[in-house]
């Protein structure tokens, strides 16, 4: 197989640069981009190892596939499971080998010649401790690469932390230094800050040199339409008028409290649903509103194969009640079932499918339940159909209650991916 022209672009990108970023949109091949700049340096002498860091999952369904594809003479190693496991993974000496996040305090000494950072944004808190355990690691390491679909996903603010991993030199060392240059401070007592004027474009005028921004009109004459529908549910608002008041909801049995603004939010997240929480864990349902609609979309697409993100566990644990054929991506095998057609029904959280999955082959169509408050997580999960390779126009359905806190859900995903669109432009 051949790269695209504009992939090859990208990956001579990355050959020439130590320390570079790619920033691609969902499906334009970042890991087949990034495993053909690894083969080619591999071979050329300039490195012998490298170590990418990733989700769980996708170094287990992702880096060993495409690598069999894009870099067949290049070894890899999988080092994921118990620390003997992981250990005689390292051990190998393979020219890759991949880990997932949440072993970066557990790393062992390492004779690496260059790391990446798939799904970047998981380094975009320079105070937390996968970040401070990875810095002890990376030491003189010469090649640094990172991998994102958006640097603001979140806001600008987290640009600084995905930067100081790749180059300190890009925005500096001191995220206090950082935030006192291009951000105002509106309420020091929580830390808040927003973005001065200008701002965006000054930061990523910075970092543009060690950025490689792989426009989507580049491919997306490559890639079938995407089409998102809004599909708005109603239910009785009693309940949920009074959770927004009171910050609490009572049952004869038990009771549901929220402690504070934030567990409200949640709570009444869960009502849009149909559900709440309560005391004792609980599940109380309220509603089945967003299922007839499920039911009657299901239906009305011939009940062609579909996947269903949800947020709670009461949420899937219902759909298994309704739908007792329908799998999650922790049924054996359900990754290369899907893509070969024989599930109708795929069950998944957007935390666990929202980085590398490839899941284009088996159906075209995505239906959030509920959705997540996070763009990334968001554009992700859409991205595991809307990809290279689909074949037919992809239908991404978004289940709304109206007057809850799901609309506003809704608004804030427009508002990042604003922010997301401007950054891009900002880095042409």
């Amino acid at each position: 197989m051949n790269l695209r022209p504009y992939q090859e672009l990208a990956a001579d990108f990355l050959y020439e640069a130590d320390r570079a970023m790619i920033l691609a949109p969902v499906g334009a091949g970042k890991t087949a981009i990034t495993l053909t700049a690894m083969r080619d340096i591999v071979r050329d002498g300039h490195a012998k190892r490298f170590l990418v860091l990733a989700p769980k999952r996708v170094c287990l369904e992702v880096w060993p596939q495409e690598a069999r594809i894009w870099a067949p003479g290049l070894t890899i190693a999988v080092a994921v499971g118990t620390p003997r496991q992981r250990e005689a993974a390292f051990a190998l000496g393979a020219h890759i080998t991949v880990t997932n996040y949440d072993n970066l305090q557990a790393l062992p000494a390492l004779d690496i010649d260059g790391v990446v950072f798939d799904e970047l944004t998981r380094l975009k808190n320079p105070s937390g401790k996968r970040f401070k355990a990875l810095l002890k690691v990376l030491g003189d390491m010469r090649i640094r690469w990172g991998l994102t679909g958006s640097f603001t996903s979140n806001g600008l603010e987290d640009v600084f932390g995905q930067c100081k991993v790749i180059d300190q030199t890009l925005l500096g060392r001191s995220k206090g230094a950082f935030l006192q240059q291009y951000f105002h401070c509106i309420n020091r007592d929580f830390g808040e800050w927003t973005p001065a004027a200008g701002a965006l474009e000054q930061v990523m005028q910075r970092i543009k040199p060690a950025t490689f921004v792989l426009d989507a009109g580049e491919y997306k004459d490559k890639l079938p339409p995407l089409h998102t529908v809004v599909m708005r549910c109603s239910m009785g608002m009693t309940d949920y008028k009074a959770m927004k008041k009171d910050f609490m909801l009572m049952f004869p049995d038990t009771q549901a409290v929220a402690a504070n603004a934030g567990v409200v939010t949640a709570k009444l997240q869960q009502m849009a649903s149909g559900f709440v929480y309560a005391e004792g864990k609980a599940t109380k349902w309220l509603s089945d509103h967003k299922f007839e609609v499920l039911d009657d979309l299901l239906a009305e697409n011939q009940h062609a194969n579909t996947i269903i993100a949800y947020q709670y566990q009461a949420e899937l644990a219902e759909l298994q009640r309704r739908y007792p054929r329908a799998c999650t991506l922790d049924t054996p095998d359900a990754v290369e079932r899907w893509n070969a057609g024989s599930i109708e029904l795929l069950l998944v959280h957007p935390k666990s499918a929202g980085h590398g999955l490839n899941l284009q082959h088996g159906g075209s169509r995505i239906v959030f339940l509920a959705l997540p408050w996070s763009l990334e997580l968001f554009e992700q999960t859409i991205g595991r159909l809307h990809r290279s390779g689909q074949k037919h126009d992809v239908w991404c359905y978004v289940l709304l209650t109206e007057g809850t806190v799901d609309e506003k859900i809704y608004t804030a995903l427009h508002d990042k991916t604003s922010l997301s669109q401007l950054a891009m432009e900002a880095l042409k």
